[in-house]
């Protein structure tokens, strides 16, 4: 199911104010963060418009949650975070999705929850590609 207002269900120009399809997993799809403060941050969207893990079976929940962390084992081989985080809000958007939030030692936020979107780092449509060929080269 689809809903039409939901950036995660139709793509274009309303998931293209926030982020880039990389490529869609087995019942995902992986999305670069257009913020990219914390470089390599992408979401994981679940495939369906739903809001609640709990609106999941066993088994999708499952397939679910190893597409995050094939996503997470990409990040990690290619950008080398010390730290990844996730979360899961979706109070205003009800569609199931992750934020993986890498954190960097040296970096901004460290020891502190990540800011949702701060506006700080804009990439050029060369760097993004650029960002986006790492993380499939370790899909």
């Amino acid at each position: 199911m689809k809903d039409q207002n939901c950036g995660y269900c139709m793509r274009g120009e309303l998931l293209d104010a926030f982020g880039i399809h990389i490529c869609d997993l087995k019942v995902s799809s992986l999305i670069l963060f257009r913020e990219q403060s914390h470089p390599g941050r992408c979401i994981v969207a679940y495939k369906d418009h739903v809001s609640e893990l709990v609106n999941l079976t066993d088994e999708e929940r499952d397939a679910y949650f190893a597409d995050v962390a094939r996503a997470a084992k990409a990040i990690h081989a290619a950008f080398h975070p010390d730290k990844i985080n996730y979360g899961a809000y979706g109070d205003t958007g009800c569609h199931l999705h992750f934020h993986l939030v890498p954190k960097y030692r040296d970096g901004y936020e460290w020891g502190g929850v990540f800011a949702m979107n701060p506006g700080q780092v804009k990439l050029t449509d060369a760097e993004y590609d650029e960002m986006i060929a790492k993380i499939k080269e370790h899909l």
